[in-house]
């Protein structure tokens, strides 16, 4: 049985600067589109963690090669898929979307299953696209068997993609290696996340792919082949944002090297939600730098496209002077775990004050007490409670281990960070 992690708390501001791995969402797509391209590819400086490795693992028993490489980049050699394979989803939302586009390529049968939490994920969004598209499949959420003939005929397909963007992600990722390309029309509420999208259809259009996206709600990718190429992947920014809310709750500075001056990731969302809430931020070709001030102000804010962060600024929300209200997050009652209940609970529990709405969050002002944080398997729900309990002394995460998600070692990272605190 886990153990729970005390989480240091701070009474000086937390100085330091933090290197960041690289972003899960990047990393994953990059080893999709380097295992369906046309030769070898290079993937540079990828995270390697929990969802990355289940992706690799994934392509490798659909017969990619991924061997290591020089500095911690993976060699990507395709080849064709072949099935009869079992696949491991974990809780990667990332690979249990996208691998059944691609593994409907593979000849024969692939076996899906992940962790029990992964088993009541949304997943018949994508499993019933791709059987309009052509594939055959028993099941409708985890587990699951794909029954794969080598190829797929594709066309145009409408979805309801309003419960995560991912689901057009997936299907625009392998669109290109199906006979007829593919056609994605979303019919519902607004889809979440966009920037993602658009993440996927830059990397798309790197590697030779003709995606049109000129009509709202309507994705294109034609038929063709994928280019070989060379990724260096970007630090994963919303993994970044728990660093950067350590500096903002202490009135600290936090420094995040290499913090890309263009980029498609949600996270970039979180230069502008710390200067709403007080901070002093500042990009320039070093890095980002926020510094905090000496306790900030609650916001009104719409994370609709930027709801990983919800975790993260509910945590700083809990430390700030006014109240806090968080909106247009519905949908991420259906992440990992339904983190509007889970963060409404947590933070009632650890003495805050926070109300569930239909679509977000109202955190009040308050005077915490500290207690045991659930992290409910749920990376952000655990280092959304290590922020609160550098301020409020006593508080512990019962998994912290679940941090391994998205990054290699929180824990150490955090403590590094504190440590070099007190040096400055």
């Amino acid at each position: 049985m886990t153990q729970p992690w005390p989480t240091p708390s701070v009474t000086e501001p937390v100085r330091a600067t933090v290197p960041v791995p690289g972003s899960k969402s990047i990393t994953n797509r990059a080893l999709l589109l380097a295992a369906l391209a046309d030769g070898p590819s290079t993937v540079h400086l990828p995270l390697r963690s929990r969802d990355t490795q289940l992706m690799a693992a994934a392509l490798r028993s659909l017969g990619v090669r991924i061997a290591d490489g020089n500095q911690g980049s993976w060699e990507v050699t395709p080849g064709p898929l072949r099935g009869d394979a079992d696949l491991d989803c974990g809780l990667a939302g990332t690979v249990m979307r996208f691998m059944p586009p691609a593994a409907a390529l593979a000849d024969g049968d692939v076996r899906f299953d992940g962790d029990e939490q992964a088993r009541v994920r949304p997943m018949n969004t994508v499993l019933d696209a791709l059987r309009s598209l052509g594939a055959s499949i028993d099941g409708d959420s985890l587990p699951f068997t794909l029954h794969g003939t080598g190829s797929v005929r594709g066309g145009s397909v409408t979805i309801d993609a309003s419960g995560s963007s991912q689901f057009v992600s997936a299907l625009l990722l392998s669109g290109a290696r199906y006979e007829q390309g593919v056609t994605v029309l979303h019919d519902g509420k607004p889809v979440p996340s966009l920037p993602h999208i658009e993440m996927t259809i830059e990397m798309l259009r790197a590697v030779g792919v003709e995606v049109d996206d000129s009509e709202p709600n309507r994705w294109r990718v034609a038929p063709g082949a994928i280019a070989a190429r060379d990724w260096r992947i970007e630090p994963d920014l919303s993994n970044a944002a728990a660093f950067l809310a350590a500096g903002a709750v202490t009135g600290g500075a936090i420094t995040i090297p290499d913090w890309p001056l263009a980029t498609t990731q949600p996270g970039d969302a979180m230069r502008d939600i710390l200067a709403q809430m007080g901070c002093d931020v500042s990009l320039s070709d070093n890095g980002l730098t926020v510094k905090g001030p000496e306790r900030l102000n609650g916001i009104e804010i719409d994370l609709h496209d930027f709801s990983e962060l919800t975790p993260t600024v509910a945590a700083m929300a809990v430390l700030a002077d006014s109240p806090t209200h968080i909106s247009g997050v519905a949908h991420i009652r259906g992440h990992e775990t339904d983190r509007l209940a889970a963060l409404t609970t947590e933070i009632r529990g650890i003495g805050g004050d926070a109300d569930e709405t239909d679509d977000g969050l109202i955190i009040r002002p308050s005077q915490p007490t500290g207690g045991l944080w659930h992290a409910y398997a749920d990376h952000r729900m655990a280092t959304a409670g290590a922020i609160i309990g550098l301020k409020v002394p006593g508080v512990s995460v019962d998994d912290i281990n679940t941090t391994t998600k998205t990054i290699p070692d929180f824990p150490g990272m955090w403590a590094a960070m504190l440590q070099l605190a007190e040096r400055v």
